[in-house]
């Protein structure tokens, strides 16, 4: 592949990638707490790009400033003058209300959440702060977040504002980053993964998508949403590779498989630059890659197994396919996950280690030749045997690890619907059916061994 389609290719990811947070319903969370709490510290741990440092401050009232930052699918409201005299205090609630309820500078703009910091080294709570929260939490879910949290005595306070029965969604501990005690002893960063999983569980489902973007602690959580979609994209992509010549056209399914990295690259919230992304992609030749290998498992396929028909032959590539597509989505997912967990990583190294966790998912595929000969030789040796040698490596295989029967089922009624009305080919579904019976064991190994080895990198 030339340099030029490269640099097209990873132009166009970089642009779906963006296309795909700018679509992101914004999540927005207003902080709250005195000054010297700790607020810009726990955001700017919580979340990625340091959004209240290098956040876009905008005046809301007075006490009240709205953050922003391009790229990022998250507002923060972010307030000041708490620990201010009565008078203030008075003013900066009923900003805050307004906010919550009017917010009329932004057109109503609704809020989703509110963290209230309290120091947990002062083990103190005042009645304006409770009667605060308890306003607060009419309009929406409020969580306290108790700081620099450390020793007995923030478990104990912890204990105490428990006993207050605040009508809110729970009370987190936290020490934001890690806090040296002496020269060699620091107390770790901890109660942030907590704190994100009760956050996620407060905000509207909408919404919960630019929340996995944005926050920066549970890359667990980015990786599972990341492989719920990769697995749309696998389906899909069975059916491009469903087709009356079997791997003959790249033009559908590189498209599909820019569009899956770009959306994986979106929930993530890894930033990259184009440099980056070609060094990356240049050490798998690009989705092309992938491709060009798929038509070659697909011809030695179809070449150990003549005579199968081409609906036998579409199963096959619609495999190939949809293991192909698996390969580089969970491959890909693990690089953005090094680089989610600030692994200081050259973009070289990166690209090496996608290619070999490529090439290693691939071989599992490759593999997939092999089997199929010993099928047909066995076959040949005695024909009334109903149980092949593949089908007892697959038995071996069943008992080591669940077979993923969902999978199995869906590409299969996949390809029935394919044959019924759906497929390109000029044949009577009579005939399509008749082809597809001869082999239709043999079909069903090729799904069921793709099946398997999805199930096996999941």
């Amino acid at each position: 592949m030339s340099l030029t389609i490269d640099f097209n290719m990873v132009s166009e990811l970089l642009h779906q990638t963006k296309d795909h947070v700018d679509k992101m319903p914004t999540i927005r969370i207003m902080v709250v707490g005195k000054t010297g709490v700790g607020k810009s510290t726990l955001i700017n741990n919580l979340f990625r790009e340091k959004m209240a440092t290098t956040g876009v401050g905008k005046p809301v009232t007075q006490y009240v400033q709205r953050l922003f930052k391009d790229g990022v699918p998250m507002v923060l409201y972010d307030t000041r003058g708490l620990e201010l005299d009565e008078n203030v205090r008075e003013v900066i609630r009923e900003e805050l209300l307004e906010t919550l309820t009017k917010n009329e500078k932004y057109q109503g703009e609704k809020i989703h959440l509110v963290y209230y910091c309290i120091n947990s080294q002062t083990n103190r709570i005042e009645d304006e702060e409770i009667s605060l929260i308890k306003a607060l939490a009419k309009y929406v879910p409020v969580i306290v977040v108790l700081t620099q949290s450390m020793g007995t005595s923030a478990n104990e306070f912890k204990h105490f504002i428990e006993g207050i029965h605040l009508p809110i969604e729970g009370i987190y501990p936290v020490m934001a980053e890690p806090f040296p005690i002496y020269e060699d002893v620091t107390i770790p960063r901890w109660g942030l993964e907590d704190l994100i999983a009760a956050s996620f569980e407060s905000i509207p489902e909408e919404n919960r998508i630019a929340f996995t973007n944005v926050q920066q602690i549970d890359i667990a959580r980015k990786t599972k949403e990341a492989r719920r979609w990769v697995k749309k994209y696998i389906y899909t992509t069975f059916g491009i590779g469903f087709a009356p010549i079997p791997f003959s056209d790249a033009s559908l399914l590189v498209p599909m498989q820019i569009t899956m990295m770009a959306h994986i690259t979106a929930i993530f919230g890894v930033t990259m630059d184009q440099a980056t992304l070609s060094a990356v992609l240049g050490a798998v030749g690009g989705t092309t890659g992938a491709t060009f290998a798929g038509r070659y498992i697909v011809a030695n396929l179809t070449k150990m197994l003549p005579g199968l028909g081409t609906i036998v032959g579409a199963v096959i590539s619609g495999t190939t396919a949809a293991s192909l597509t698996t390969a580089l989505g969970y491959s890909y997912i693990e690089i953005l996950a090094l680089m989610a967990k600030g692994k200081d990583i050259d973009a070289k190294e990166l690209g090496k280690v996608l290619s070999q966790k490529t090439k290693s998912r691939l071989k599992q595929h490759y593999s997939l030749s092999d089997r199929l000969k010993e099928s047909r030789q066995r076959n040949d040796q005695d024909a009334s045997n109903s149980t092949s040698q593949t089908e007892r490596i697959e038995e071996k295989e069943i008992k080591e690890g669940k077979e993923d029967k969902a999978f199995h089922q869906a590409i299969l009624d996949r390809a029935e619907r394919l044959i019924k009305g759906e497929s390109p080919q000029q044949h009577s579904s009579t005939k399509l059916f008749d082809r597809l019976k001869t082999g239709k064991r043999l079909a069903h190994q090729v799904v069921k061994m793709g099946a398997k080895w999805l199930k096996r990198h999941k």
